[in-house]
């Protein structure tokens, strides 16, 4: 839909969550919690959106721990109430496809959105949506967006997309 000449756009950032503790190997992998480099790594991630001058209108999480904990720090940095992060059963460990499932339901008044996940899934779908690079992972606190030609959430599989970035805590800032 064009809107006084202007085709609104839709953007997506994929954020896989930061790095968790592996202290206690009897513990449930859905109840880990993050360790010290991810509760330092999540915040610096967030500032450099702010840089960017992304900060999504919405959050979806996956509800395990780490990912919760990642969403929550996160949304700090951005002034974004804890208590408006949406949780979101499918994304603990989900394939490619789900994350498909769980955009079409967003609702079109978001214009930037933020799913915070896990790999294998969230590198299958980043590689599923673009073709401009190759990622063979994404990793910890990683950050993927892309952009869609899109007004709304449901069309967004066949939109034409834009990659506009992917960063991590270890790649150089610039």
């Amino acid at each position: 839909m064009v809107i006084n000449g202007f085709q609104p756009m839709k953007t997506l950032l994929l954020i896989r969550h930061a790095k968790s503790s592996w202290n206690d190997p009897d513990m449930d992998d859905f109840d880990r919690p993050l360790n010290r480099r991810g509760k330092q790594n999540a915040p610096e991630m967030a500032a450099r959106l702010l840089q960017k001058g992304m900060v999504p209108q919405l959050i979806i999480s996956s509800p395990a721990k780490r990912t919760r904990s990642t969403a929550k720090i996160m949304a700090r940095e951005w002034k974004y109430p804890k208590e408006a992060i949406l949780l979101e059963d499918e994304l603990y460990l989900c394939y490619a496809s789900t994350f498909l499932k769980v955009i079409t339901k967003i609702d079109d008044d978001f214009d930037t959105v933020a799913i915070f996940a896990h790999n294998p899934g969230i590198t299958d779908f980043a590689n599923y949506l673009t073709e401009e690079i190759r990622i063979d992972n994404v990793p910890t606190s990683g950050i993927f967006a892309i952009e869609a030609d899109i007004s709304s959430w449901k069309d967004f599989d066949r939109a034409p997309k834009k990659f506009l970035f992917f960063d991590y805590p270890k790649q150089e800032v610039v």
